[in-house]
């Protein structure tokens, strides 16, 4: 047990450096190309965020453990907005843009809801799953051309850094990430076995806070150097990719079968209430503005929602 323990943080801290590397030097590849810091936050920052989620997935389900797979992805965004966002607001005030109401937002709720029926037949098809690669690659075009006007740009990086260089590290970063998941989705199996609890309870806990560990760590950063827009991006983006990058793509290798009904009887319906939550506080009792009593309340349910499950 000492030994799975120590693979387990061990692949925990591959998993935390490896999407640390990804997220910075995607970032560098996107600053060659001048792009919006909301579009950052939205797409480069959240896919960087969620590799873990993505290669964790993958490889619970192919060793036919879906319940992990998909627990992992639904627990990863309820920690996403009730611990790291109320993390951040706990710190800062921050005030929402019009167009991550007017247009990240909704592809959030309807994605989820696409989701909650997608999973109602206990199972993600390989057809739903390119499902939802198309409507990622439609995210993506969506938020790289028709959101053009967010013209706030990050400041050009000071160190001239090769785009050969940039890819190498990026793949080098992605095999660190690769070894980091296989080590922690074995420990996450042995310790569901070793303490005979579910393994969906394993993915909403111990693999989701770990795999929103990055999302935390960039949050933080980006409010450290007042990137507030890469911060807010990053939580609703992320969100957005859990369901479309991480699922879809794993459902596309292999169908994903649900097992622990309380997934779809309950904790999918947290994650949906969660994220409308957040859209509530988006205009209560300021427009806009979410205050630290924001980040308290969703603490306190996220507390509460994993009271509900241990």
């Amino acid at each position: 047990m000492v030994s799975q323990l120590l693979f387990f943080f061990f692949g925990l801290f591959l998993l935390i450096t490896g999407s640390n590397y990804l997220l910075k030097y995607s970032v560098e590849l996107s600053l060659k190309y001048n792009i919006s810091k909301v579009v950052i936050g939205l797409t480069v920052v959240s896919f960087a965020t969620s590799a873990p989620e993505l290669l964790i997935s993958i490889s619970s389900a192919i060793k036919n453990s879906s319940d992990i797979a998909i627990s992992n992805v639904i627990g990863s965004n309820i920690a996403n907005i009730g611990l790291v966002f109320s993390t951040v607001l706990i710190f800062v005030t921050i005030k929402i843009s019009k167009n991550n109401i007017s247009y990240d937002f909704p592809w959030l709720i309807i994605v989820s809801l696409i989701l909650l029926f997608f999973i109602q037949d206990l199972r993600i098809s390989r057809i739903e799953g390119l499902f939802f690669v198309f409507l990622l690659i439609g995210f993506i075009y969506f938020m790289f051309s028709l959101r053009k006007s967010d013209q706030d740009k990050i400041e050009p990086a000071k160190n001239d850094i090769s785009i050969f260089k940039i890819i190498l590290l990026l793949i080098t970063s992605s095999v660190v990430l690769f070894f980091g998941s296989e080590l922690f989705v074995n420990s996450a199996i042995f310790f569901a076995d070793y303490f005979q609890v579910s393994e969906r309870i394993i993915g909403l806990t111990l693999v989701a806070i770990g795999t929103s560990l990055p999302e935390l760590v960039t949050s933080l950063v980006a409010i450290y150097k007042k990137e507030l827009d890469i911060s807010v991006g990053n939580i609703i983006g992320s969100n957005i990719f859990n369901i479309l990058a991480v699922l879809g793509f794993t459902a596309t290798i292999i169908d994903l079968n649900v097992t622990g009904v309380q997934i779809i009887d309950y904790d999918i319906y947290i994650m949906i209430a969660f994220s409308l939550i957040l859209g509530f506080f988006f205009f209560i009792p300021k427009k806009f503005t979410l205050y630290r009593f924001h980040g308290i309340i969703l603490l306190l349910l996220f507390i509460a929602y994993y009271y509900t499950i241990l």
